[in-house]
């Protein structure tokens, strides 16, 4: 899939690209995920509607990338010495208005996800298992520095944690997701539960 796309995409300039991106991502924010449609993306981004399915094949594909596009550099350029280090970099990715604006845009997504085939599998290929790769190359890491043991149950159970964590913040606390909950969150909860001291 992944080369298929880059094929396809080579005729667009990264410039064209990202705002592309941005007006996909500024159209979710305004109407949501059901009421997007390519039509309105080509409206809004002076396209054909061709050429968007020519570079993306549908509207799944163009929001996933759309949303990949707004993530700082990848997981796995992150390499701390120390997992709680590695965790840490990653809860500071983004500030704080991006966190929150990105909660948002998961939030409007969540339903959606839910009941279009399409989408859901868009987002596993994309999104969810590139990113989980990278985080089974951290916990690897930290397994061969003998931070963690490498049967300790929690490990299953780290990315549901931390995704967990940003997905209700706003639910529970009505408050978004913020660096400072995200690394006090890593070290109350995710680093006794892999048995790795927080500090």
């Amino acid at each position: 899939m992944n080369e298929v796309a880059t094929t396809r995409r080579s005729r667009i300039t990264p410039e064209r690209e990202a705002e592309l991106y941005r007006a996909v991502l500024d159209l979710l924010r305004e109407v949501g995920y059901d009421a997007v449609t390519m039509d309105a993306v080509a409206a809004r981004t002076r396209s054909s509607k061709a050429t968007l399915y020519r570079q993306w094949g549908g509207k799944a594909e163009l929001v996933v990338r759309a949303m990949r596009s707004q993530k700082p550099g990848g997981i796995a350029d992150i390499d701390t010495g120390t997992l709680r280090g590695d965790l840490h970099a990653i809860a500071g990715r983004e500030d704080d208005c991006v966190m929150a604006q990105n909660a948002a845009l998961m939030r409007a997504l969540a339903m959606a996800v839910h009941q279009n085939d399409d989408l859901r599998q868009a987002f596993k290929d994309l999104l969810v298992e590139p990113e989980m790769e990278e985080f089974r190359r951290m916990i690897r890491r930290a397994v061969d520095r003998g931070e963690i043991r490498p049967d300790n149950p929690a490990l299953d159970f780290m990315v549901h944690m931390l995704v967990g964590a940003f997905a209700t913040r706003t639910l529970i606390d009505d408050l978004p997701p913020t660096r400072a909950f995200l690394t006090s969150y890593i070290d109350a909860v995710v680093l006794p539960a892999l048995g790795v001291p927080p500090h």
